[in-house]
């Protein structure tokens, strides 16, 4: 696990970019054109990366799913027996808590599926393991602050998953035995495809309900030409999932 973790933060921007500058300045002197490239590839990237219109074009090749309509919401349990609220993360060790926090993109999923799940009065799972084998699961943390920040309690706690395909094969182990077969999957809306397609592989009929679009155009100074901080981590979670979409249908056929 941690050495997965390493060659991901290496060979994924910006990891590898800042590989590339270091090679530049490395060779700048006996190979200096290999370090110019190098130069131009890393700080490119970079550049790149950082771009508010970047990330729009990028989410909307990701972002395939639409956002689920607002007068379709009290009428979820007819199409659907459960909501899935997948793990995103956590905050570790936050001095305001006192413990291992959701992500702020975890609160967002748990917003929105809380939201759905008292419209539509339909029973709650959360999905997430340990990180690196320290207790509580994310599935705990979220089950806690949706019962806490949201109102809503969890009905069922899937607490080993590590991935998005094991989120839905070991969610699949709590439902599929107790007749649960069409699930609401909440998560972002760059993750639902591969989220949908790993749900569905694992036997679900599955009702999309995606949170969190990158691709709308909320016309950002210049253009989204102005480089931004902000952009330069939404790149980095855009790229992840594209490397990730490849990597299932390569890896889970």
């Amino acid at each position: 696990m941690l050495f997965r973790y390493f060659i991901k933060q290496l060979l994924l921007p910006p990891g590898i970019l800042l590989l590339l500058l270091a090679v530049a300045w490395w060779f700048r002197r006996s190979r200096p054109r290999l370090a110019a490239v190098c130069f131009a590839l890393g700080l490119g990237g970079m550049w790149l990366m950082s771009l508010p219109v970047v990330v729009q074009w990028s989410a909307r090749a990701l972002e395939t799913e639409p956002p689920l309509a607002r007068d379709a919401w009290a009428t979820l349990a007819q199409r659907a027996d459960a909501i899935v609220v997948l793990g995103s993360g956590r905050e570790r060790g936050d001095p305001a808590w006192g413990s291992d926090q959701p992500t702020g993109v975890g609160l967002e999923r748990q917003r929105y599926a809380a939201r759905l799940s008292k419209a539509s009065g339909l029973p709650v799972l959360t999905t997430g393991g340990l990180h690196y084998g320290t207790p509580p699961s994310e599935a705990e943390m979220m089950a806690v602050s949706m019962r806490d920040d949201f109102g809503v309690n969890v009905r069922w706690k899937e607490e080993r998953s590590r991935t998005t395909w094991e989120n839905a094969q070991m969610s699949a182990e709590i439902l599929l035995p107790q007749g649960i077969k069409r699930v609401v999957v909440v998560t972002q809306a760059w993750h639902m495809p591969r989220s949908v397609w790993s749900f569905e592989k694992a036997g679900f009929t599955v009702v999309p309900a995606p949170v969190g679009f990158l691709g709308e155009n909320n016309t950002p100074p210049l253009g989204g030409w102005m480089p931004e901080f902000k952009s330069i981590w939404q790149s980095g979670q855009l790229l992840n999932e594209a490397v990730g979409q490849l990597g299932y249908r390569v890896f889970y056929r």
